[in-house]
């Protein structure tokens, strides 16, 4: 019985860092073509993170931001990326915007291809442990 329990919790992980992958990677592929700059950031809109999965949420920021496009038209956008610290007004951020709608851009950082990185050995070596665990585990 645990390692069909094992087996759930590894297919469920494998499925969740799949789907992260192929999301990731559709949206690197979208704006690969798309112009990058600089944008300046012009303030930022605090929240809270969920706090699922037993974590305590916490207070972060989303950068707000200003670019203008090679015409001089001058566009907004908010971070999809959350910081721990409130971003300083003035400060930088690269942006990659739709040159069809330069309504449409987005923060580039490599936050989310890091995050996969180290999430991928994170649950390979877990999920060894978990399966040397289960075998070790008695059932009586």
């Amino acid at each position: 019985m645990l390692y069909v329990i094992w087996a759930l919790f590894v297919a469920g992980a494998a499925c969740s860092i799949i789907y992260a992958v192929r999301k990731n990677r559709r949206h690197e592929q979208r704006i690969a073509g798309w112009p990058r700059l600089q944008a300046t950031v012009t303030g930022s809109r605090a929240g809270w993170t969920s706090g699922v999965g037993n974590m305590t949420p916490s207070h972060r920021f989303w950068p707000t931001y200003r670019f203008s496009d090679p015409l001089g038209r001058t566009f907004t956008g908010e971070s999809e990326y959350s910081f721990i610290r409130r971003p300083v007004p003035g400060s930088l951020l690269e942006v990659a915007y739709n040159p069809a709608n330069p309504n449409e851009s987005f923060h580039v950082s490599s936050e989310t291809r890091a995050m996969l990185g180290c999430a991928i050995p994170f649950f390979a070596v877990f999920a060894v442990v978990l399966f040397w665990f289960v075998g070790i585990f008695p059932l009586a």
